[in-house]
Formats: structure tokens, sequence, C-alpha cells
């Protein structure tokens, strides 16, 4: 029986490996799983050698803090990846998007561009009830991130926001987007808001459906605006973290922008409000200016959607990684 170390390091990546995994299961079925995983691989029935949360810790200073915990997970991990006598720690890179492989190349790594699995086609929709929703207009969704220290810099930041458009205009309804781990959490904070037209929800099924239900996005940068992109919904990209963390990434990270279609358009097509224009005040303008200029959404839309569909590889991304990874078992 062959076997399959698998590491990730966030939700994100968790999410990513079990599509590829759920390819790879169709094809062949005796492969023995190990690894470092998250909910989503968990559910799929491989065993973790640890929680995932063990390891996902955000900015350098989460790091450094946290380092004699994260290096003994490192340990146990290599002890593990041991046991499965690889031949190699660094056979073939799979890559997300294709202007990446410019650099592998230069490097003389063996790659393969399979493409970004949130970019394959769109499920068919799944009768989900989403009755709490479909009287609702004009939703607004929200995503304040899926770690803990996202959340509690971010949530009182959308709170602000929302308590000033509710006074300028309170015809919008607000979901924020939450982790089963942090459902609970961000409810109890709503409830002492006792704001009326804000909810929360964690299931991944009925979460997509009020997406698409969406009129606008307000989305922690990071994987998920991808999935936003995809789905069609205009949006702004907004995240902080603290003054040193901040200073020391804008040493160490050469680039104008942070959201991947601004980066690939080298153009701010996505408004992106970072660190100290990341507040309730900024977040408010960038919102309401394009609640009343449905041109810039629509602008907005066309480059994100031309953008969308270059990235997307021909076939499934998660068909042809598993095709990819089946190549080194036989």
């Amino acid at each position: 029986m062959k076997k399959i170390f698998v590491l990730t390091g966030e939700p994100s990546g968790d999410k990513l490996a079990s599509n590829v995994i759920k390819s790879l299961n169709e094809k062949k079925k005796d492969i023995e799983y190990l690894g470092v995983c998250g909910n989503n691989l968990k559910s799929l029935g491989i065993k973790s050698i640890y929680d995932q949360k063990d390891i996902t810790y955000m900015a350098f200073t989460d790091v450094v803090f946290n380092f004699l915990k994260i290096k003994k997970k490192i340990d146990l991990t290599v002890n593990e990846v041991i046991k499965f006598n690889p031949k190699k720690f660094l056979d073939h890179i799979l890559l997300l998007f294709g202007f990446e492989k410019k650099f592998f190349d230069k490097e003389n790594l063996k790659n393969t561009f399979v493409g970004h699995p949130l970019l394959d086609s769109m499920e068919k929709d799944i009768n989900v009830e989403i009755n709490d929703f479909v009287e609702k207009k004009n939703i607004v969704s929200l995503f304040p991130g899926s770690r803990d220290s996202e959340i509690k810099i971010l949530f009182p930041v959308l709170i602000n926001f929302i308590k000033k458009m509710n006074l300028k205009d309170n015809s919008y309804h607000y979901i924020f987007h939450s982790t089963q781990k942090f459902k609970e959490m961000i409810k109890s904070k709503l409830l002492a808001e006792k704001l009326s037209n804000v909810e929360v929800v964690s299931d991944d099924k009925i979460k997509s459906q009020v997406l698409k239900k969406s009129i606008f996005a307000i989305v922690k940068s990071g994987t998920i605006s991808l999935d936003v992109c995809k789905n069609n919904i205009p949006s702004m990209i907004i995240y902080k973290m603290n003054f040193f963390n901040y200073h020391l990434a804008k040493i160490l990270l050469k680039i104008r922008y942070v959201n991947m279609i601004n980066i690939i358009n080298n153009k701010e097509i996505i408004p992106e409000l970072l660190q100290n224009e990341c507040n309730p005040n900024e977040i408010y303008k960038t919102f309401y200016y394009f609640m009343k200029k449905p041109n810039l959404i629509k602008e907005q839309m066309s480059v994100v959607k031309n953008t969308i569909d270059d990235l997307k590889s021909s076939t499934s991304a998660s068909d042809q990684a598993s095709k990819v990874i089946l190549s080194y078992l036989t």
C-alpha cells in the first residue's frame, strides 16, 4: 500500500488539499494517509498527528513568541515523515498560478501549473435551506478572518463600520462568515452589540449560498478573496496587524498590493484598506461610494472576470494535481 503524508499549514491549505485527496481517492483506493490536518482533511478520515491549529500562527511576532512550541511540532512532524521513508523531500511543485512557473524553471525545480482549485468551474447549486436569508435584501458579506488574532482586530472595526452605516442607511443586512470554531464567540459579541441587521453563519454550504445572494463583500486579505471574485461579488480588502509586524512586512515584502487580482494587474482593481486605512470611517466611505457608483462595480467585475479567466487551468485543478501525484505512486 502506498503512503502519503499531508502537511498543510493553515485552513485554506487544508481545504485545497482535501479537494486533491478527494480526486486522488477516485483514481486509487489503496493509499494510506497521515498528516497534520484541519477539519476538511479530517472529514475524509485522514488521521492527524496533531491539530493544524497547533502550528497556525499569524505574523512574525506570533511565530517568535511561540517558537519552542512550533519547534516541538516540527520535530514531531519530521520524525513521522521519516517513518514514511521518502526517497526525496522535493520531487515536484504544483503551482496555483501560471506566472509562478518562470521562477521555479529558473531554479531547475520540476513543476506543473495545475491552477487554483477555488477557480475551478462553479459547482451546481446545492439545495440548502437558507430561509432565514431569503427575504433579506442588500446582503453584505463580512469576512473577518479564520484566526483568533485576526478576528480580535477586525471584528470591532467592522462593527463600528456597521454602526456608522446604520446612521446613514439601515437598509443593509450584514452577515459575518465564520468557521465553526469561532461562531459562538462572534455570536456572543453580536448579542452584546444588539444590532438587528447583523448575523453570523458558519456552515460552508450556507455561507456559499449567502455569498451568492450578496451585493457586496468586505474581505480579510487572503484566499477567500478569490472565492468572492469567482462568485462575481464586488468587494474591498481589509487587513490590520500590529505596528512591528506591519513595518517588518513592508521591509521584507517588496509588493505594492496584497490582493492577487491587484498584484496581477499591477493596479488597485479591488480597494485595499490596510493598516491605518483599515478603520470604520474609510470602510464606510469606500462602501458608500461603491453603492452610489454602480459603474465602478461594473468596471471592477469586468476586470476581475477577465483576470480569473486567465488564471484558470484548462481542466480541474484538483484533477490535474492528483494525476501528477499518482504518477509518483505507480
